[in-house]
């Protein structure tokens, strides 16, 4: 027990030392704006390494889930459940974005000046344009590119490929599912390892962002910036957190301070990427089945973008209002069920956002892309509440789909957001020393077919 509260100790200095790093990159960023913004690749750094354990995490997670099912058919039944909520709670966040765009008409009495029409260009000739070469794309050149190119719609169908062909070798596969676990468990602890980098990728982030914006334009943008906020709460708060009371009795409010060190994370990273693979391993811990966190928390991290949904209405709203060119309402719903659409596998990228955005607006309106540039010096303050959002809803997700299919252990739900079971970092590594990370079982309460 010693040891125990020993390493949970020195994982709380961890996130102690996150905020108090992020306090210091603003404060360097506003005493000293150019040697802050040179310390952006530190940054850059961190979350380039979190990425790059991505890929095997998902592939790892998705086999391991995939593969363990029994029938086919329920890898289906979750998948199916999952893509389906996950449309409606995209319209959703559309509809509430629209709303809250129109009473605000953020965007109102700014002038488009020459370096913002630049900026717009820039974001426009990086963008996607063909819905064909998105659906294409999801097809990696060969199974490793698939990893080596970090895409993640590519690694979900290798590994699904690779479950459900391990799911049909029966016993001859478990050999293989096991190995897999192997896998998951090392990488789970190289990315322990890299959390520790964590207060000095956050320091060097938040520096980097504050030194390029200055106060200044983060006045002039204040409105659109509050109003985003603001229906981002009220999305997470009114619209998940009464879905999630109704349908699985689970208090939003206690889950989300149950993931509040994966919300710090990606508050200090502007990525929900950041936390996806700590999202998997508590998700386990509170009592979802691995199948179901499994196919839910990747498939979400693709197709679950509610705050970028909410971020793409509002800024097309802004934009077009700045620029003296308001959309009709015809025209707001044609534009953004279409960036709805192209967000797809973004995945919470930072700046993955704004591409679409631009790509959006220059399919639909070109005359509106030279005003992405009005959002540029904002989009990363923007991009954490975008991406907070989106790491809620897949939270909420998950739970809600694992209450669909009655692969949730209730009891275990309530000790853990009450504290009696709670949540050791050991766990993360999965080494089986004192891990506590509940048994799979399906929809009748039976073991799956392996234990990774």
């Amino acid at each position: 027990m010693g040891v125990a509260a020993a390493k949970r100790d020195r994982t709380h200095y961890l996130y102690l030392a996150v905020i108090a790093a992020v306090a210091l990159g603003i404060l360097v960023g506003f005493a000293a704006p150019g040697f802050a913004v040179e310390l952006k690749p530190i940054g850059t750094g961190f979350v380039n390494l979190i990425k790059m354990m991505i890929s095997p995490i998902i592939f790892c997670t998705i086999v391991l889930g995939v593969g363990s099912v029994r029938k086919a058919a329920k890898v289906g039944a979750v998948g199916g459940l999952a893509l389906g909520y996950f449309l409606v709670m995209s319209t959703v966040a559309l509809a509430i974005g629209l709303l809250v765009g129109n009473l605000l008409e953020p965007g109102q009495g700014l002038h488009l000046t020459e370096a913002v029409r630049a900026a717009g260009e820039k974001q426009a000739a990086g963008a996607s344009e063909s819905t064909a070469d998105f659906l294409l794309g999801i097809i990696p050149t060969t199974i490793v590119s698939a990893f080596t190119q970090g895409e993640v719609l590519q690694t979900l169908l290798i590994a699904l490929l690779a479950g459900f062909a391990l799911q049909a070798m029966g016993t001859a596969g478990e050999p293989v599912l096991r190995g897999i676990g192997h896998i998951q468990r090392l990488v789970f602890r190289i990315l322990a390892m890299i959390m520790w980098a964590a207060p000095v990728g956050a320091f060097g982030a938040m520096a980097a962002v504050v030194g390029e914006t200055g106060v200044d334009a983060l006045k002039s943008l204040a409105i659109i910036m509050i109003g985003f906020y603001l229906t981002c709460a009220i999305f997470v708060f009114v619209v998940l957190g009464t879905i999630l009371r109704l349908v699985a009795g689970v208090n939003l409010i206690a889950l989300l301070k149950y993931l509040g060190r994966e919300f710090l994370l990606i508050l200090s990273t502007s990525s929900s990427e950041s936390a996806l693979p700590r999202l998997i391993a508590k998700m386990e811990h509170l009592g979802v089945s691995r199948p179901v966190v499994g196919i839910t928390v990747p498939t979400g991290y693709s197709f679950n973008l509610d705050g970028t949904a909410i971020y793409l209405t509002m800024s097309s709203l802004f934009i077009a209002n700045a620029m003296g060119d308001p959309l009709s309402a015809g025209e707001q719903v044609s534009l953004l069920l279409f960036m709805i659409v192209a967000s797809k596998g973004a995945a919470g990228v930072t700046g993955a956002g704004l591409a679409t955005l631009a790509g959006g607006l220059q399919s639909h309106r070109p005359g509106l892309v030279d005003g992405v540039g009005l959002i540029v010096g904002i989009d990363r303050f923007m991009s954490e509440a975008r991406a907070m959002t989106n790491f809620a809803g897949n939270a909420v997700a998950t739970v809600l789909v694992g209450t669909w299919t009655k692969e949730i252990d209730k009891e275990r739900v309530e000790k853990v957001l009450s504290g009696a079971l709670p949540w050791n970092e050991r766990m993360l590594n999965q080494d089986g020393e004192g891990a506590d990370v509940p048994e799979p079982r399906d929809g009748e309460g039976k073991p799956v077919l392996t234990k990774a």
